[in-house]
């Protein structure tokens, strides 16, 4: 058998991918991702770079893609949406949470895109789905601050031992970090790598209560603050706010309990009117469907519908204490 030609047929091949390997790696080296940040840490290395206004703290991405991350930085108040995604605890990027709802909406208006309905009507039935997302989220964002807060008065008594067995703060927070259960322990697991960087133990603890929507997690930041600028004991300290902080608790299910009828009326009195005129679509669409075609109906379901949200708005403020 003649293995010349075979032979020739491999060198050739293994010649050519080896040449665009190489191509592909001197090409990455001059103009790829990580060229820049090379050139930047280079840089940093022989003291060419100024470094006095660079933040160790790992920035937030809004997305993968450069160009959509500047186009969304240019949007204003676009860090307060992120900000709920972060205290939901979801990972994705803005981005992609915003392709999501824009593919609900979508996806809205081609499943009503037959009925005989005016623009807006069906404009408000596609955009209906984004809504129940969001308030989804936003009831995951609730309960996981609620969780923080049920967490927190062991959690302060477990630094508070730890501290008086003579551990630091930062040693405390990672004691909490490997043995705390989720979700806080991811929290304070974070405050302790942010600290363990380098970063100040105020910015640290500041960046906790922008993670954390909780106010008694702001009650601990704020002592511990105190403490830091003018001294003191911080064991008693965190032994009386744990302390502070389940009497406040407790005194907050006592009302959530006796407020329980009434936010159960709000509840009913507020879906009612929706209920009511789904339930009449499906039995009778020529009488209730004049409401949305007759000039005086959407004059009437205009009037009713501002009504509609101040009664729910003062119904929900009057079941709604502060503790």
């Amino acid at each position: 058998m003649n293995w010349q030609l075979p032979t020739i047929v491999v060198m050739a091949f293994t010649t050519t991918l080896v040449f665009l390997w190489g191509a592909y790696k001197f090409w990455n080296s001059i103009w790829g991702f990580n060229a820049d940040l090379i050139k930047k840490r280079l840089q940093m290395l022989i003291g060419e770079l100024e470094i006095d206004n660079i933040s160790v703290v790992k920035a937030r991405l809004l997305s993968r893609n450069k160009r959509v991350e500047l186009f969304l930085q240019k949007i204003p108040n676009i860090e307060r949406l992120d900000t709920f995604l972060v205290q939901a605890g979801l990972s994705m990027y803005l981005a992609t949470f915003l392709c999501r709802c824009i593919a609900l909406f979508v996806m809205g208006l081609f499943a009503w895109r037959t009925l005989e309905y005016a623009w807006y009507i069906k404009f408000i039935l596609a955009i209906f789905p984004v809504c129940i997302w969001l308030l989804l989220l936003n009831r995951h964002r609730q309960q996981r601050v609620r969780d923080i807060e049920a967490q927190l008065p062991d959690t302060l008594d477990l630094m508070a031992r730890a501290m008086q067995a003579g551990h630091a703060f930062s040693s405390a927070l990672l004691i909490v970090g490997t043995e705390g259960s989720p979700p806080i322990q991811a929290e304070f697991q974070t405050t302790f790598n942010e600290i363990n960087f380098g970063i100040r133990t105020d910015t640290a603890l500041h960046n906790l209560t922008h993670r954390v929507a909780s106010g008694d997690l702001r009650f601990f930041v704020i002592a511990v603050l105190i403490q830091l600028e003018t001294g003191g004991n911080l064991t008693g300290i965190l032994r009386s706010l744990a302390g502070l902080i389940r009497d406040r608790q407790r005194i907050a299910g006592t009302v959530r309990v006796l407020s329980a009828e009434g936010r159960l009326s709000a509840w009913i009195l507020s879906l009612l009117p929706f209920l009511l005129t789904g339930l009449m679509t499906l039995l009778n669409y020529d009488m209730i469907s004049k409401l949305w075609t007759e000039p005086m109906g959407i004059h009437m379901l205009e009037a009713a519908f501002g009504l509609m949200l101040v009664g729910i708005f003062w119904m929900w403020r009057m079941v709604k204490f502060q503790i």
